[in-house]
């Protein structure tokens, strides 16, 4: 179990026109695929709380208001062998019910099949947290799980 959950889990991206995004309990990750040999003084990024904006070469990819709010201070992006934007976002809110349904307040929304994939991929998480001594990245979930699942913390 010395990798993190994410890896050991998979992901459940969310296909855009310009890439595609996922998310885990904390983060939100987006990947923008860019011209071949894009380099960094091209790109033109910004991240606010509630808002992002991405140019490259001039040429507006993404801007838009988030679906909820990030920690500005954490958000960072990278250019990956000069072909791809990796955006990385801290959520705010970081617990298994504040599952993304969009990356937008009103575009780049995650399919229905999509979007149940990423909540029992984020209550699994959950689960993971909450049990350190036992490995849910291969776990099967059913039942109800949205929302983040059912609280055990009392018990």
């Amino acid at each position: 179990m010395s990798a993190p959950f994410e890896e050991r889990s998979g992901v459940v991206p969310c296909g855009t026109p310009w890439g595609r995004w996922y998310q885990t309990l904390e983060e939100v990750f987006i990947e923008v695929r860019v011209p071949p040999g894009t380099r960094a003084r091209d790109v033109r990024c910004s991240l606010r709380s509630r808002h992002i904006s991405l140019a490259v070469c001039g040429q507006e990819l993404l801007q838009g208001k988030l679906f909820d709010s990030t920690v500005t201070d954490e958000g960072t992006w990278t250019l990956e062998d000069r072909q791809m934007i990796r955006i990385v976002l801290m959520k705010t809110n970081r617990d298994a019910g504040n599952c993304w349904t969009s990356l937008l307040e009103n575009e780049y929304a995650a399919d229905p099949w999509v979007q149940d994939q990423m909540q029992r991929k984020l209550t699994l998480e959950r689960f993971q947290r909450e049990n350190p001594g036992f490995d849910f990245s291969g776990a099967e979930i059913s039942g109800n799980y949205s929302k983040g699942g059912p609280d055990f913390s009392s018990l």
